[in-house]
Order: structure tokens, then C-alpha cells, then sequence
């Protein structure tokens, strides 16, 4: 591992300066196939393939799920007021309640779910998962949404997790971005969700901007650079990296002791916040025996 510490800011390329929109909301229509692609170019040679092409399969599924589904619902124009007048996010995940559209998602994913190659023990946690009454699903909806799933009880959640980022991608889209205001570090401005990681973008009018990408809704929020998108401090952050990959940096501050990874996209278009923080497993490794906590979510890593 590299230690690069607090780097010198990066020179922007003359005529591409701009001023990035604050949010870039999801496009469900094609995150999750993009997504299965990369998982899938991921798990070629890979040590942990077999996993990698796992997750390839599930968010496949994820892009297949949404053919044909109804409308999410909403929440009501007054209570959009009401939350960017607060500085709330309008997709309140503490009031969650299922809907149709929710309820169709994810019996769905489980239906879908039963063709993929697992192996026998998987497939239990599948049967077990999908087999489950109504008061065991809304708890396990609950701890997705709480990010508070139970150490002992990870694999029966992916699939209600994978679901839950569908269903909360395609409110997302529904949602005015330039209605959307900060709601705090660390916080998604559409539903108030931790981030997964934060990219390093080359988009017209955004380049070299740093957007924090949420781990539920996939919602992406402009967050100024060399800062600790857990606590906001700018003091004592520092930037690791394995040697193998300086595309995947850990960003660590010792104000919090809190780490999230941020990925140079705009040096590889192809980095997915998802996938490549999987793959990316052992930066995670590395980082934890230096004293740093991860403060990311995802769902397809949990327990570390």
C-alpha cells in the first residue's frame, strides 16, 4: 500500500471549467446493466470470479426486474416543500412503507433470483428469504433501510437489498434535481442514505468535479475534493492505495477515523461504485490495520 497523503489539487484542463450541477440523479434504465457488464469484466481472472459473476447476475436481474412495472409512489408536492425547507431529503427512508410497485420488485428479484447459478447453500438462503411472511420481509426492509442488518443474517438481505436499490432508483429519477439541497455530510439529498463511494468525473461541464454516489438510491451529489465526506473535515486526510490499482483510492481522516474509496473515473469511464468497491476488497483490508473504520455501505460486502 501507497500512502499519498493530501495531494496537490489536479490541473484542470483549460476551457472545460465549469460549474458542476449539484445532483445527478439515476437512470435506472441502464445503471444496472452497466453495472453487470462491469461485474462481469471484473470476475475474468479475478480470485473472487465466482462471486463477482454472482453479483453480475443480480444486477442483471435488477435491469430485468423493472420491464413492466408500475409507477412507484411518491411523496406529495407538500411534503417535497416541506423537506428541502428543512433540509430533509424528500424520500423519507424512516417512513418507508411498501407500495405495489415495491411489494412486485421484489417478489420479483426472488422470482428471477432462482435461475442463477449458486451454490446449494445460496439457494437455501434464497428459498428462506423468499419463503418468508409479510412481518419477517418488512424486517428485513427495515434493516436494508436502516443499514442495520444483522452480522448473522447477511446473505438472507442481498436480495431484499438489491431490490431496495431498484425501488428507491426509480423514485429517484422521478424527483426534481434542482429542488434538491445538502442534508448534511455524508448524507444522500434525495433519501438521506451513506454513500458507497465517491467518484472522480470527466463529464462535460462537471470535469474533475467529486460526486458522492449514494449506496440506495444511486443519486450523485457534488462534494468538494480533499474533504471527509463522513464528517466534512478537511484536516488530517490522507489517500491510500494499493500498488496494483491507483484508480481505487481509500480516503482516510483522522478526525473520524472513517474511510470512504474514491475512484478516478475520469481516468477509467468504465469504475463503478458498486463493483469496483467490491473488487477492491483488499484496499479494505489494508486500511483496517491501520486503524480506519469503513464508513461506506454496500449491501454485497457487508462485514467489512
Amino acid at each position: 500500500m501507497s500512502s499519498i497523503g493530501a495531494p496537490r489539487h489536479d490541473p484542470i484542463p483549460i476551457g472545460e471549467v465549469a460549474e458542476p450541477p449539484f445532483v445527478r440523479l439515476p437512470d435506472p434504465s441502464t445503471l444496472f446493466a452497466t453495472r453487470a457488464e462491469r461485474f462481469r469484466t471484473l470476475a475474468e481472472g479475478h480470485p473472487l470470479g465466482g462471486y463477482l459473476r454472482f453479483l453480475g447476475g443480480v444486477s442483471s436481474i435488477q435491469h430485468r426486474v423493472q420491464e413492466g412495472l408500475g409507477e412507484p409512489e411518491m411523496p406529495a408536492d407538500d411534503a417535497r416543500a416541506l423537506a428541502r425547507e428543512h433540509g430533509m431529503p424528500p424520500l423519507d427512508r424512516a417512513r418507508f412503507t411498501a407500495d405495489a410497485a415495491f411489494d412486485a420488485t421484489l417478489d420479483r428479484m426472488f422470482s428471477l433470483a432462482a435461475a442463477l447459478d449458486m451454490p446449494s447453500e445460496a439457494r437455501a438462503v434464497l428459498a428462506r428469504a423468499s419463503g418468508a411472511d409479510a412481518g419477517r420481509r418488512a424486517a428485513m426492509v427495515l434493516a436494508v433501510l436502516d443499514d442495520a442488518i444483522p452480522v448473522e443474517a447477511l446473505a438472507d438481505h442481498v436480495f431484499v437489498a438489491a431490490a431496495s436499490q431498484v425501488h428507491f432508483a426509480r423514485q429517484a429519477t422521478r424527483l426534481d434535481a434542482k429542488s434538491l439541497v445538502p442534508v448534511g455530510d455524508g448524507a444522500c439529498p434525495s433519501c438521506g442514505g451513506p454513500p458507497v463511494a465517491s467518484l472522480v468525473v470527466g463529464w462535460a461541464g462537471a470535469h474533475n468535479s467529486r460526486f458522492c454516489v449514494c449506496s440506495l438510491c444511486a443519486t450523485q451529489w457534488n462534494y468538494v475534493r480533499i474533504k471527509c465526506t463522513l464528517c466534512g473535515s478537511t484536516k488530517g486526510i490522507s489517500y491510500q492505495h494499493v500498488e496494483s490499482d491507483k484508480m481505487v483510492r481509500a480516503e482516510t481522516c483522522d478526525s473520524c477515523h472513517g474511510y470512504v474509496k474514491i475512484l478516478q473515473q475520469i481516468q477509467n469511464p468504465a469504475l463503478d461504485p458498486v463493483a469496483d468497491d467490491v473488487v477492491s476488497l483488499a484496499l479494505d483490508l489494508l486500511v483496517r490495520e491501520l486503524g480506519y473504520r469503513r464508513g461506506a455501505v454496500n449491501p454485497f460486502m457487508l462485514g467489512y
